[in-house]
């Protein structure tokens, strides 16, 4: 019985840890967006900073699988959609 508990709670702690970390690649995607777009103000790059400093440690391995991919000047990172889309069934199945 104490098996299924210590499983259920290392579950739960691990469904909430994907959850944050979807959570910031969504922000890393919207502040990406932002300095596309030109947007002004200190507090985009330090937001970027941090949430580069989280995802970027993840995303860099697969990236040196697959590469971004080039349309003329815009570039798709296949990278952050195949790790996002991993999360998300990650803590499907944990959760």
């Amino acid at each position: 019985m104490e098996e299924a508990i210590l499983f259920g709670l290392i579950g739960w702690v691990l469904g909430w840890l994907l959850t944050l970390f979807i959570l910031v690649m969504i922000g890393r995607m919207i502040v990406d967006w932002a300095v596309t777009f030109q947007a002004r103000g200190d507090w985009v790059w330090k937001v970027r900073r941090v949430t580069h400093g989280i995802t970027e440690p993840v995303l860099s391995p697969v990236r040196k699988v697959l590469p971004p991919v080039r349309f003329g000047g815009f570039g798709l990172d296949l990278a952050f959609t195949v790790v996002f889309i991993a999360a998300l069934i990650l803590r499907s199945i944990v959760w």
